[in-house]
């Protein structure tokens, strides 16, 4: 082959090679062997009315474990509140669950908060510890679950901002954005 050939070569493997890496690659909403959540609970909300989680199946959920007295998740709750109120009529759903704290603080923190999500009390559960307690580790914990019932992300803490620019408060709320509307 000439040298001429072999440069006509090379160029065509670099242009080949420049369009698959400008052509983004889409990304699972949901691993192929996510495990699946245990949904088999009857929590009660605010109100006292037993509310049973299973009936969130066939939507995405955002499952938060949270407490009043979590500074960090007192940040993440904003950004829930604004995604649930955007993605609430596509079939998204959140449920805070507290845990490791008084149930009797949450409403007025609720009201403050202006949380317009299902709240759960899941203090003192057995049941939720031995489904969730030994993926709860630090708190927030949240589980972003599909309509099919697997968990498809987890996350302790708050996710970290990509870049010292971006506030910590906007960088968590795109990093649920864009896991929530790759399962909606």
């Amino acid at each position: 082959m000439t040298a001429t050939a072999l440069m006509i070569v090379a160029a065509a493997i670099a242009v080949v090679s420049c369009r698959r890496a400008a052509a983004p690659v889409a990304a699972a909403a949901c691993p192929a062997d996510a495990q699946r959540a245990s949904l088999d609970f009857t929590l009660k909300d605010l109100d006292g009315r037993e509310v049973r989680l299973a009936d969130y199946k066939g939507k995405v959920l955002l499952l938060d474990f949270w407490a009043t007295w979590c500074v960090p998740c007192k940040i993440e709750i904003p950004a829930f509140v604004d995604l649930y109120a955007k993605y609430k009529e596509r079939g998204f759903e959140v449920a805070g669950v507290v845990v490791l704290d008084r149930f009797a603080n949450v409403k007025p923190f609720a009201e403050r908060y202006k949380m317009n999500y299902t709240v759960f009390d899941g203090t003192d559960r057995p049941d939720i510890d031995a489904a969730y307690g030994r993926l709860v580790v630090g708190l927030p914990t949240s589980f972003l679950i599909s309509r099919d019932g697997r968990i498809c992300s987890t996350h302790v803490g708050l996710p970290a901002s990509p870049s010292p620019d971006i506030p910590i408060e906007r960088a968590v709320r795109e990093k649920f954005e864009a896991e929530i509307k790759s399962l909606l």
